[in-house]
């Protein structure tokens, strides 16, 4: 039988949740943190969906370190299959075996090389391997990136928090885990797989909030230059540009900026460190030809 893991042990409510989150310097909304919490005391699956650079990711590293357990990844790409993501059978063992027993001359039988000690763990069975003695996080990141196949697979472990493998039969946790998964939207997520999954978009932070995550991740920001900066991507964000920079992005410049001394944004600043926020030549071009002295001055910088 299926217990509910350790993961929701100690949790009394969001708003304690929301706390060891924020002494973890993540700083997340009511909304998120009653989605978590629910995940949580509900055993059910958490799909987190944003714009890249939203802390979606890194909100699973978070409650790692918040549930005191491990955290195991399962990073998606196309072409991602059952033997990279679940289990796979140790080959290369079983074929010394095979060779050593007929250098003994011992039995040939094959039906006992596929059993555990020739099996290898991959990250969604490691997540819910029985012998597990706590609940883990696992996250299950980008899922928008494998191919539509392989959410099918994943439709037995989110339902029943098992893994069939045809050879021994199935494998159920034993303690059930923290699943988060995540989704940049390029995509699609099915709605098969979403009915098992609660449910939460992650949005830009407003500029407060940003303003608090850059003073907690980048110690010794000046605190003006830091509220330009919060300012400065905000409106940049609101811009018809090729990649919009996420929190990732904001947290680099703002610890570029550090390094270099600046007290304050101006145009100066923002053209020789510009490639810390934006990634695309065309994007970079813009900002340098006009779009970026517009933006200093709407949050009164030059």
């Amino acid at each position: 039988m299926v217990t509910g893991g350790s993961h929701s042990s100690g949790l009394e409510s969001a708003q304690q949740l929301q706390r060891l989150l924020a002494a973890r310097d993540y700083i997340a909304d009511d909304a998120l943190s009653v989605s978590l919490f629910l995940a949580c005391k509900l055993g059910r699956p958490l799909l987190l969906e944003g714009a890249p650079g939203v802390g979606k990711t890194e909100l699973a590293k978070v409650m790692s370190l918040v549930l005191g357990t491990d955290l195991i990844r399962l990073q998606c790409y196309e072409g991602l299959d059952l033997a990279q993501a679940a289990y796979e059978w140790n080959y290369p063992r079983q074929l010394l075996e095979i060779q050593a027993r007929g250098a003994s001359g011992g039995a040939s039988r094959v039906a006992d090389l596929f059993t555990e000690p020739y099996l290898l763990r991959r990250p969604l069975l490691a997540a819910i391997d029985p012998a597990r003695s706590s609940a883990p996080v696992l996250l299950i990141d980008e899922l928008d990136r494998a191919d539509e196949e392989f959410e099918s697979f994943l439709l037995e472990l989110l339902s029943d928090f098992q893994i069939t493998i045809p050879e021994l039969g199935t494998l159920r946790a034993a303690h059930r885990p923290l699943v988060l998964l995540t989704s940049n939207r390029t995509r699609e997520v099915h709605d098969a797989l979403k009915r098992r999954c609660l449910y939460h978009w992650i949005d830009y932070p407003s500029v407060e909030q940003e303003l608090q995550i850059l003073q907690r991740k980048v110690p010794g920001l000046n605190e003006r230059l830091g509220r330009q900066l919060a300012e400065f991507v905000q409106r940049v964000r609101r811009v018809d540009l090729y990649k919009l920079p996420g929190v990732a992005e904001s947290i680099d410049w703002a610890e570029a900026l550090r390094e270099l001394g600046a007290e304050r944004l101006d145009a100066e600043q923002l053209n020789v460190t510009v490639g810390c926020f934006l990634k695309h030549q065309d994007d970079v071009e813009r900002l340098r030809a006009g779009l970026g002295a517009e933006l200093l001055e709407a949050v009164g910088a030059s």
